[in-house]
């Protein structure tokens, strides 16, 4: 391993696809590629215990530095050792940069090249965000991989807007590369982004390897455009980025999206959704979504999922586990997010055992059949 804080190890791609196997070494440790990421934005992933993650095999969890610059405030972080330790988690943490919490969810919002000034979505105070800031609370939390300050602008943004938007993340990327003080122990990876436009894609993704990060994302898809439009600037962005170097695509956790990304050369997912669905009662099982609320499931004393070897499938019934959630009780929500999370890690385990034996396009084919996503009116997820 290299003096840099993560690096990419290439094992194998499959001979149909743009798949890749691989490792990623990180300062707490290595963990094999394409991987799903459960999100923990409050420094825990909502109602599971760390202990929990590592039994079901997770190995790198996010964190938010927007909510925790806000509450506790990184220095409280930093005071208790940082991340890892604050929340007792000795294996690897992504921190995003805070830039997507600012846009998504900050009504009044003043962009300028020194950064960002918006209001507190809590109580209405007056903030500003530069990359020069992200960093340093980043550096501050201590997590293994770091994200440059960007803007996530809307994918149909105009062309005029995009290109302006792109060249500024592009000068915020250079400026947070400047404001890393730990690169020896924290990585920080470059967004791509230009929305759907495949000229501006180009250009971020020139702009921000000429820049040489330890590891690239690829931001502003899945944010409602169709996946055929996702997969096919995924299809394009992708090769754009160094093979030796990890692709990270932001905020995508449906299964068909998980194995459609890896089929084009992705390594890292991350996304609320499996955590998120969970605490509204949606499980997700071999044959599709099942809505553990339905009525259908208050004698049906069979696990949520048959083929699943998860500790909830083994234990636990459909009937108990509905009435939880109907009583609102927050055991149930804890069963169902434990299920889904145990439920999308073991599914790229399988999409790694499929790259090994070049089987990927096969596996992807009869996991859409038994999921449902080849039906004229597949959801979602």
């Amino acid at each position: 391993m290299n003096h840099a804080a993560v690096t990419y190890e290439l094992i194998k791609t499959d001979k149909k696809t743009g798949a890749r196997l691989g490792k990623l070494h990180t300062p707490h440790g290595t963990f094999d590629t394409p991987m799903f990421m459960p999100v923990g934005t409050q420094a825990t992933v909502k109602t599971m215990s760390p202990e929990e993650l590592k039994e079901m095999g997770a190995g790198v969890i996010l964190s938010n530095t927007y909510h925790l610059w806000l509450r506790p405030g990184e220095q409280i972080v930093e005071e208790a050792g940082g991340l890892h330790k604050f929340m007792n988690w000795d294996q690897g943490i992504l921190t995003d940069s805070g830039g997507f919490q600012v846009f998504s969810l900050s009504k009044l919002r003043d962009i300028s090249e020194e950064g960002v000034h918006f209001r507190n979505h809590l109580n209405g105070e007056k903030l500003f965000l530069s990359p020069e800031k992200s960093i340093a609370i980043q550096n501050a939390l201590g997590s293994d991989i770091m994200m440059a300050f960007d803007e996530c602008p809307p994918f149909d943004s105009s062309f005029d807007y995009m290109k302006t938007s792109v060249e500024r993340t592009s000068r915020w990327a250079e400026r947070c590369l400047a404001s890393n003080i730990h690169p020896e122990r924290q990585a920080l990876f470059g967004i791509v982004q230009g929305g759907g436009i495949k000229e501006l894609r180009e250009q971020s993704a020139r702009d921000l390897t000429s820049l040489d990060f330890p590891g690239y994302a690829i931001g502003g898809l899945s944010v409602g455009e169709p996946k055929e439009k996702m997969n096919e600037m995924l299809s394009y962005t992708t090769p754009l980025l160094p093979s030796n170097k990890p692709r990270y695509l932001m905020g995508v956790g449906s299964p068909d999206s998980l194995i459609d990304g890896a089929i084009r050369g992705i390594d890292m997912f991350d996304c609320v959704l499996p955590t998120r669905i969970a605490r509204n009662g949606t499980c997700m099982t071999e044959h599709g979504r099942l809505v553990i609320r339905n009525a259908k499931y208050a004698h049906d004393f069979g696990p949520i999922d048959a083929s699943c070897d998860c500790k909830v499938c083994r234990n636990y019934s459909r009937a108990y586990i509905r009435h939880l959630v109907k009583a609102n009780e927050t055991f149930g929500f804890r069963l169902t997010t434990y299920h889904n999370l145990y439920f999308l890690i073991k599914l790229m385990k399988r999409v790694r055992a499929a790259i090994r034996e070049d089987r990927l396009l096969e596996f992807r084919e009869s996991f859409f059949d038994s999921y449902g996503f080849n039906k004229p009116d597949a959801k979602n997820f």
